[in-house]
């Protein structure tokens, strides 16, 4: 049995396009998802655009934001059935001996791959997924919602665990993309003050962040927000931006023993002198991926409705329409683009 696949299958640009492949083989750990929804990401745009910064083996199925129902289990599953609503974390492959994975931190496990560089993904009607990375989706939640749990774990991630958000903080989050955009509703839960900053471009997404989150968006210079309570800066920075040069913003902006988080990509070398940031004596903290019990809680979230993602979400195509949906993303039309396989 074939199916439609969004497959990238060459480093150069634009090397993206669609092609029939056959239904994944699943070995006994191992559950067959058929996809319900996937959600396009910034790093599929970037693979498309040939502008990445991580290693991809050629050719592989995008897509890594994804939920659908179990359609084979393996012969060793337990705890699963057929049919059951499930999404999927990343970290398709791991070393189990690995210190990082033996630490419950498997996402820092430098040999890690993931769906959709790493090895086949989800823009496509089945995928063969590791069971250990499974979580269930009640049935209050619906796939084009639940399939945006990956990215939202990204920005739990960034903003609870790796920032020290305390209620009452201002906090600038640079770059209002997705990941931007989930980052600051998170900091907003989190009692923070926020502001989202962007370009011209952005307004719409700035918009939309001030609307349904309680953002205020700013275009350009943050200085004066960053600095209205006591002329210091704001208490910590989120550079969600795909760019480097951010980081010079970002320390800038901050107050002495300030915070950093960054979980922005940005392939380009730093250009600018770093001494700002001792003298400040500022933490700059990496932020990168997630784990299970993030998983757990952000689902909890979007399953309360504490969490909303439907403001993001621009529209759901189907997977012969991928090319629309890739560029509707990458022209700053809709925040996030929805797919589903047929």
């Amino acid at each position: 049995m074939k199916s439609a696949a969004v497959v990238n299958f060459a480093p150069e640009p634009e090397s993206v396009e669609l092609r029939e492949i056959d239904r994944p083989s699943i070995g006994p750990e191992d559950v067959l998802l058929e996809v319900a929804n996937v959600g396009v990401c910034g790093s599929d745009l970037h693979q498309w655009t040939a502008n990445h910064s991580w290693p991809v083996n050629y050719p592989v199925v995008l897509g890594h934001e994804f939920g659908g129902h179990i359609a084979e289990l393996g012969s060793a599953v337990e705890g699963w059935k057929e049919g059951d609503r499930v999404v999927s974390e990343t970290a398709a492959i791991i070393d189990q001996q690995n210190p990082m994975t033996r630490r419950g931190l498997y996402n820092l496990d430098p040999t890690r791959k993931g769906f959709g560089y790493g090895v086949d993904g989800a823009m496509t009607k089945y995928v063969r997924v590791p069971a250990r990375i499974l979580h269930n989706v009640p049935d209050s939640l619906a796939f084009e919602h639940a399939c945006l749990t990956e990215p939202c774990c990204v920005a739990y991630n960034a903003v609870v665990r790796n920032a020290r958000i305390e209620p009452g903080d201002r906090v600038i989050v640079l770059g209002p993309g997705t990941i931007g955009i989930l980052c600051a509703a998170m900091a907003r839960l989190c009692g923070a003050e926020v502001a989202l900053v962007g370009l011209e471009s952005d307004r719409r997404r700035l918009e939309i962040a001030q609307q349904h989150y309680g953002c205020e968006g700013i275009v350009g210079d943050a200085s004066q927000w960053a600095r209205q309570r006591d002329g210091l800066g704001c208490d910590g920075v989120i550079d969600a931006a795909g760019a480097s040069a951010t980081l010079k913003i970002a320390i800038d902006v901050v107050r002495p023993a300030g915070w950093i988080s960054k979980v922005g990509w940005g392939p380009q070398p730093l250009g600018f002198n770093l001494d700002p940031l001792v003298q400040k004596n500022v933490t700059l903290q990496g932020s990168f991926s997630h784990n299970w019990p993030i998983w757990e809680r952000v689902l909890a979230l979007l399953t309360s409705g504490q969490l909303d993602v439907r403001p993001i979400i621009g529209g759901v195509w189907p997977i012969d329409q991928w090319h629309e949906a890739f560029e509707k993303m990458h022209q700053g039309e809709v925040v996030k683009s929805v797919l589903k396989p047929v």
